[in-house]
């Protein structure tokens, strides 16, 4: 009969976890087939061991000489051979198994035709079912095909053209089992096929939700950045020039810094709460939002918006206020005292933003910053789909000034 013996799982194999803490269970062994449903290894031991017994309690001569030795190993043998289904595939080469099966049906012709009487035939009906299981249509159709002639041959050989036709007729047909074995192997493949497709789709969705997890981590990482590295670095630009305040007495100045550093403090507070709203997907105002950063940066009245002003996507909202955020730390950091304008722009297919500054009107504090801030940028505006533009205007009315660019397909 039809089989797959299942491959118990290996207790010691490591089991592995997604992305997400859940257990994905051991891995299959490669090399060794998995169980299909439907296939119960018990009910094929019996069925094999039924036919075996049956067989040594009902076939006829049975002794220890002459032609009932004869039947006795040729029990022997179809009993081995028909035990032999239970070997796993992956341990039978291919060329073993046709050798194998058609020794099995040699010796299930030859105890038809020695013995006398009892069910010797059901050795060749459960093998040629096998046959169409084990091997490939083309060999199971030859070998089920050379099975009937055999067996039809001898019974027809040993009684006579004079007998009646049924019995070795009744030969022939021990080779019609290979069709149930030619169908049950192909629903063996079509399962196992489902069940190759439905690990191939696991193993994607394990790949994408790493990706996902891993697009969040950069996500956070640069929004981190932004907070952190844009604050800190401006806080500790004004602490430096307070300390070299300090050495010529001018302690005006050193109020002045002092209270800058205080004011990016506390623009470092509301940054942080941008952070969480945009960590929370929550929608900010872009307009707004933009009119506040400008204006706690000391550049009031900076914003210029153009087009019809419409809402969009959080996500294009938040790298729209990442990028003016990290242009406005940069014009502070390398151009401090230059004039700095924002331009807004709503188009029908897009959403521009447009950051300019003016060059500096007073020496620039030495600083050091991370060097990702533009890399982010471009990192924000290519995940949208969008393209951003970075460096000095060479001509036009803004010539000499610094500007960023970035636009955001609608």
């Amino acid at each position: 009969m039809p089989y797959l013996r299942p491959v118990p799982a290996d207790q010691s194999a490591p089991h592995h976890a997604d992305d997400t803490g859940r257990g994905a269970g051991p891995r299959p062994v490669p090399g060794r087939p998995r169980a299909v449903p439907g296939h119960d290894p018990r009910v094929q031991w019996v069925v094999s061991l039924a036919v075996v017994i049956v067989g040594v309690l009902t076939i006829r001569p049975m002794g220890l000489s002459g032609r009932g030795l004869a039947v006795a190993a040729l029990v022997v043998v179809n009993s081995a051979a028909l035990l032999a289904r239970r070997l796993p595939e992956h341990k039978v080469p291919p060329r073993l198994a046709v050798v194998w099966l058609a020794l099995g049906v040699g010796a299930a012709a030859a105890l038809i035709g020695l013995s006398s009487s009892g069910t010797g035939y059901l050795f060749a009906f459960f093998l040629a079912g096998h046959i169409g299981y084990r091997l490939d249509t083309r060999q199971a159709l030859v070998m089920a095909g050379l099975c009937s002639l055999l067996c039809g041959a001898v019974l027809y050989l040993r009684l006579g053209p004079g007998h009646e036709a049924l019995p070795w007729v009744f030969g022939l047909a021990t080779g019609a089992p290979v069709l149930v074995g030619i169908v049950n192997r192909s629903q063996r493949q079509a399962v196992r096929a489902a069940i190759d497709a439905a690990e191939s789709a696991e193993r994607a969705a394990r790949a994408e939700a790493r990706t996902a997890v891993l697009t969040e981590r950069g996500r956070i990482a640069r929004d981190v950045h932004d907070v952190l590295a844009h604050s800190l670095a401006g806080i500790n630009m004004q602490l430096e020039l307070a300390d070299a305040l300090i050495d010529t007495g001018d302690l005006e100045k050193v109020r002045e810094a002092h209270a800058k550093a205080h004011s990016l403090v506390k623009e470092s507070l509301r940054q942080a709460q941008w952070t969480v709203h945009a960590l929370r997907e929550d929608a900010l105002p872009l307009r707004e939002t933009l009119a506040s950063m400008l204006a706690s940066s000391g550049h009031q009245d900076a914003l210029t918006v153009t087009g019809v002003v419409r809402e969009v996507p959080a996500e294009v909202v938040r790298s729209l206020l990442r990028i003016a955020q990290e242009a406005l730390t940069n014009a502070a950091r390398h151009a401090p005292g230059g004039a700095v304008s924002v331009e807004l722009a709503f188009a029908p297919a897009s959403t521009a933003l447009t950051v300019r500054n003016r060059p500096a009107t007073r020496p620039a504090v030495p600083g050091e910053g991370s060097g990702m801030g533009l890399i982010g940028m471009r990192e924000r505006v290519a995940q949208l789909g969008g393209t951003l533009t970075a460096g000095p205007v060479t001509e036009g009315p803004h010539r000499g000034d610094w500007q960023v660019e970035a636009v955001i397909p609608r």
